[in-house]
């Protein structure tokens, strides 16, 4: 039996304050290594060779978070989803273990702490998000609870609808 996907979306991290953040760290980081090497002056306690190694430790970090992906796939089988390359292989919920589902609006801050791969502490389960703040809630049968971040929620729904979900 062939799977048919019904709806695929992948999320990337590009928010404007988080590439501001990086980017204004690494030109503090570069200017004062060039400054140290170039013209002797230190801004810190810190060793040009420290500075470069933090330099290069915060630029993989840059690279992480360009290239970290969320994906969610619908298919008749269920909803996949995963966060690459974190996860290198598709979380398969089953339409068959799923009790409720619904699309809602969300706090990532409050409700999650944050963006990524996150749990909540105040029993609302795990959450897969990176940017906006609507979510495709999913309640199981044996309780557990998972919330996917959409910024497509509108055919999220249509989708879904679709299927008689």
């Amino acid at each position: 039996m062939t799977e048919k996907n019904l709806f695929s979306e992948t999320q990337k991290f590009r928010q404007w304050w988080l590439w501001l953040i990086f980017v204004g760290i690494e030109g503090l980081m570069g200017f004062s290594i060039i400054t140290q090497i170039i013209y002797g002056k230190s801004f810190s306690d810190s060793k040009w060779e420290n500075l470069l190694i933090g330099f290069f430790v915060v630029l993989a970090v840059c690279i992480l978070f360009f290239i970290l992906r969320l994906e969610t796939r619908i298919s008749d089988n269920g909803i996949y989803v995963r966060f690459f390359p974190v996860q290198l292989k598709f979380r398969h919920y089953k339409w068959e273990d799923i009790d409720q589902i619904y699309l809602r609006e969300y706090s990532p801050i409050v409700e999650y702490g944050g963006w990524g791969i996150r749990y909540s502490l105040f029993g609302k389960g795990k959450a897969f998000n990176v940017s906006g703040k609507m979510g495709l809630q999913l309640g199981f049968k044996n309780g557990r609870k998972v919330l996917i971040g959409t910024d497509k929620p509108e055919d999220m729904a249509q989708n879904l609808t679709a299927m008689g979900r």
